[in-house]
């Protein structure tokens, strides 16, 4: 018997039971995947990280081959994490694809959202476009399941990457995204903050033709036409007609803001950014042309 104490052995003794041979007919996946076990938690306890993500893997393989998704997935999973102790951010993305892909096969929705969320926050730094990408994944995974409430971290984790990455369209839209399934959660709170959220960002970009479109969209919803933080892009939105500067910052510093998502109250606090006069110009010359309509 493989002494448990050299993982090296252990490993070469499970790889020699999933080969097939003259004498082996048959590859022995249980026995071979309990060995793998072993040695990936005695690398592990070594600190051998390279050998215990190899081994861990290789247990995951063997799970799978005895038809245990769950066990299979939960040893992906530790594939994944000390591949990202080793900085292997390829294997961090394929190891929680993979993971996820068996939790789904388990019929989990939750944990196989799970694997994807960690791998997208392990990537946030190295690889942000496929850390966006999980997300979205992650999102889509309890969307599919009607689990939308339990997304609601996600949206605004994708978010504050699309902004840290200054992807200020990309970021509203996570925020609509955000508004929409909390609308079919009833969340409103978390409605009415989504909207004003995505209209802060589009002011923020400088885009204030988008922002009051989203605004006149979104009051097309009666919770957020009701609600506060209606109020507050209603107010926000005519500072910014007018060209009122010190308005705006006066609104943009109300505890109104204050219970917004961290990373939309520092763009708030920022405004006004670009050209006012613009805005006031374009916005004067629609009211004239108005006028001659009705003439």
């Amino acid at each position: 018997m493989a002494s448990s104490s050299d993982p090296d052995k252990l490993m070469s003794k499970a790889d020699k039971l999933t080969k097939l041979s003259f004498t082996r007919w048959n590859a022995d996946w249980k026995s071979a995947t309990s060995l793998y076990e072993q040695a990936a938690i005695a690398y592990r306890f070594r600190k051998d990280n390279e050998k215990a993500k190899d081994a861990f893997e290789k247990a995951s393989k063997g799970q799978e081959m005895i038809s245990s998704p769950w066990d299979a997935a939960k040893h992906m999973e530790s594939a994944a994490a000390l591949a990202k102790e080793l900085g292997y951010w390829n294997e961090v993305s394929d190891f929680y694809h993979r993971a996820s892909e068996l939790y789904r096969e388990c019929g989990r929705p939750q944990p196989a959202s799970d694997a994807l969320a960690k791998g997208a926050s392990a990537l946030e730094e190295k690889s942000p476009e496929e850390a966006i990408k999980m997300y979205d994944e992650a999102c889509s995974v309890l969307e599919e399941d009607g689990k939308e409430q339990m997304a609601f971290d996600l949206y605004r984790a994708a978010a504050a990457l699309y902004i840290k990455m200054e992807k200020y369209s990309d970021a509203a839209a996570f925020f609509l995204r955000l508004g929409s399934a909390a609308d079919k959660c009833n969340a409103i709170n978390s409605q009415c903050k989504a909207y004003l959220s995505a209209i802060i960002i589009y002011l923020y970009a400088h885009d204030f033709q988008q922002a009051q479109k989203c605004y006149n969209d979104c009051s097309e919803v009666q919770a957020f036409l009701n609600s506060d933080q209606n109020r507050c892009a209603t107010k926000l939105l005519s500072a910014y007609e007018e060209g009122d500067a010190e308005e705006i910052k006066r609104i943009s510093q109300s505890s109104a803001f204050n219970h917004l998502d961290h990373m939309v109250i520092r763009l708030a606090r920022k405004l006004p950014t670009g050209d006012l006069q613009a805005i006031k110009k374009a916005d004067d010359g629609e009211e004239s042309l108005d006028e001659d309509d009705l003439t």
